[in-house]
């Protein structure tokens, strides 16, 4: 009997070593290489799991169960789509995890990566530290500064559970009557090619020696970047959004594409295809320039994205071909498509191709290899689970801090004062009473202006941050009283004695195609309090816009003109310089046009006749207020006060005598 036991005892020992050692799968030993681990891990995986990976689903149809019956590689939040409004941190942590939870309950437990549009901070989400839009962060040429955003940045993405973004945009807009032209660092290339160091802050720096083309991620307190939209979306006819770009090769180039070269030596994960086409072909269908000139010749080895159902509009009306889109899609060269609700419409027309040979299973395979090859960088495998170490990185004091810094760098000064003798930044912060006016001084929303909060962004106290408004409350001298209105009438501006007047007036939030031009204008009612105002004092004009606007018929008019941008959440920014705490140092990243005929001009250009020219900005010396209480009478005012002044001093003399 005790040997019959012990018989059973050894049998059951044996079997449980030969269990442990037939589950071993190297792709999941972390000390394995790299293309080991995926090499048997596509070995393992069926042709609806490789389908699964190459497939992007908005998390509002996204559940556990869907994960893992479909095999999902990525779920992304759309603008605006949120867990609940307001989310905390834990809010997201826990949504994501739910859909992580769901991938790896599959048979491989592969992990799904979750992507959003923190495009300047983590502009979704509640309480973030929001930066300045590209346009402003271009003008202050500082490439370390917009590094530690993207450092600040991956931090406060983190904090959400979230692992990629779809930033940085590094798009040449040639046209500012492109409604993306804000997400642009600037019309000159070599600006853009700058400012792709948000690529390090976001991933991490590149180790010495790496191989060019390889994604790279350094860790779980970094994010998965996007390089976007590949390639010419910024040089679209008209500036018109999803576009044509009309440029032969060397234009493509040598103006379009050098970011992309600094991106992939930066070790960038992913790049997305741009809606736009290039003479007539859409780039989503462009097999030439994603996988011969991309891939092959650029050696770009992480994965490339489509844009939010970007394939659909391959045909014209979208979506009228489905099938063909996929195919035309896929066989161009794109590994991830952002479905993002039809997720089953496209993963049975994908597996209907290959199965008919239309689509090659050596075209599935590149897909898959290079997702799975970004999932293993970043140590998706090894750390799949969000938790709440980082939470206390969302809206930090620092991160704010940074901001503020990024705010006033980017500020350009266009105009200070009638003539060089007479300047009037900086102001002084104390004075008797000063007028605060304009559609954009006391509002959040519009100084954020689009993809924050909401897609095309939204009026009003949208998150936390302070307002350009109360940004000049709290640096005046407590003895000065500042008086609001939005827009005074004349008898308001008649009967009180203002020493001087800021007024922020600007472009209204918007995003994409709504932000399409043609005319430019500043909205209403700006051009009339712009006039109202500055005919009655001292003024200087803060315009809040994502480009330059028409301004040149107020030119006159206006004491100072200060280019703020779409400065973000720390409106603080603005005052630093405003009340010469700070100096002003930015410089235009996009020529500022005399009138929208002119379109498109761009620096270099033969017909290049501007209002300021590129690299334009005019600079103060900090702790310089070299305007007082007496300048911002009116002459009329000063003159008489010169001869009442005068009066006196007579008087004393004759008392004297």
């Amino acid at each position: 009997m005790g040997r019959h036991l012990r018989s059973c005892l050894i049998l059951i020992i044996l079997s449980c070593f030969a269990a442990v050692k037939a589950e071993y799968m190297r792709y999941k030993d972390p000390r394995q290489p790299i293309n080991a681990r995926i090499d048997d891990l596509m070995k393992r995986m069926t042709l609806s799991e490789k389908i699964g990976q190459m497939t992007q689903i908005e998390r509002q149809v996204a559940s556990a169960d869907v994960m893992k019956n479909y095999f999902i590689g990525s779920v992304l939040s759309g603008g605006g789509s949120v867990p609940a409004p307001q989310a905390s941190a834990s809010d997201w942590v826990n949504m994501v995890n739910e859909f992580q939870k769901g991938a790896l309950s599959t048979r491989l437990g592969i992990p799904m990566i979750y992507g959003i549009d923190a495009v300047h901070g983590h502009n979704n989400v509640y309480n973030a530290t929001i930066f300045p839009h590209n346009i402003g962060l271009g003008a202050t040429r500082d490439p370390d500064l917009v590094k530690r955003i993207g450092e600040a940045t991956a931090l406060e993405v983190r904090a959400t559970g979230i692992q990629y973004t779809f930033a940085p945009c590094i798009a040449v807009c040639r046209d500012p009557r492109w409604g993306r032209c804000y997400e642009s660092y600037s019309e000159d290339h070599n600006v853009v090619q700058n400012m792709t160091n948000i690529i390090l802050g976001l991933q991490g720096d590149v180790p010495a020696n790496y191989t060019k083309g390889i994604p790279y991620v350094a860790g779980k307190n970094k994010v998965a970047a996007c390089a976007k939209h590949y390639v010419g979306d910024g040089g679209t006819h008209d500036g018109i959004n999803e576009n044509n770009t009309i440029i032969d090769q060397h234009g493509l180039l040598s103006i379009h594409m050098p970011a992309y070269y600094n991106s992939i030596i930066k070790g960038v994960s992913t790049i997305m295809v741009s809606y736009s086409s290039w003479n007539g072909v859409k780039m989503h269908a462009n097999y030439e320039m994603v996988t011969n000139y991309l891939k092959n010749k650029l050696h770009f080895r992480g994965f490339v994205i489509s844009d939010w159902q970007g394939i659909d509009r391959i045909t014209s009306p979208p979506g009228a071909n489905y099938t063909y889109s996929v195919q035309a899609g896929i066989n161009a060269g794109i590994d991830m498509i952002m479905v993002p609700y039809n997720y089953t419409e496209y993963i049975n027309n994908l597996t209907s191709l290959v199965n008919k040979n239309i689509v090659s299973m050596d075209r599935i395979d590149d897909a898959v290899r290079r997702i799975l090859r970004v999932k293993f960088t970043m140590g998706l495998f090894e750390n799949p689970l969000a938790d709440l170490s980082f939470s206390d990185q969302l809206g930090k004091k620092e991160h704010r801090e940074l901001a503020r810094e990024a705010v006033r760098k980017s500020l350009v000064l266009l105009k200070n004062g009638k003539s060089a003798n007479e300047t009037i930044l900086p102001l002084p912060k104390k004075a008797k009473n000063i007028l605060v006016a304009g559609s954009h001084a006391d509002n959040l929303g519009y100084q954020c202006g689009g993809w924050t909060i909401q897609w095309q962004g939204e009026s009003g106290n949208i998150t936390v941050g302070t307002t350009i408004l109360e940004a000049i409350k709290s640096t005046v001298d407590p003895s000065t009283n500042v008086v609001y209105s939005e827009n005074p009438g004349s008898d308001f501006l008649k009967h009180n004695d203002f020493s001087y007047a800021i007024i922020v007036v600007g472009e209204p939030p918007y995003a994409e195609t709504a932000g399409d031009s043609l005319n430019l204008t500043l909205p209403d009612p700006g051009p009339s309090t712009i006039q109202n105002i500055c005919a009655a004092m001292k003024c200087v004009v803060i315009i809040i816009s994502g480009r330059p606007v028409v301004i040149e018929p107020y030119l006159p008019l206006m004491d100072a003109i200060v280019a703020a941008w779409l400065p973000g959440t720390e409106g603080q920014g603005v005052t630093d310089c405003l009340f010469g705490d700070y100096g002003f140092s930015g410089r235009l990243s996009r020529t500022w046009f005399k009138s929208v005929d002119q379109l498109p001009m761009n620096v270099g250009d033969n017909h290049y006749d501007p209002l300021f020219p590129f690299d334009f900005g005019l600079t103060t010396i900090p702790g310089t207020a070299r305007y007082s209480t007496a300048h911002a009478l009116r002459r009329e005012d000063f003159r008489m006060a010169s001869l009442v002044f005068s009066l006196l001093v007579t008087l004393m003399f004759v008392q004297l005598q």
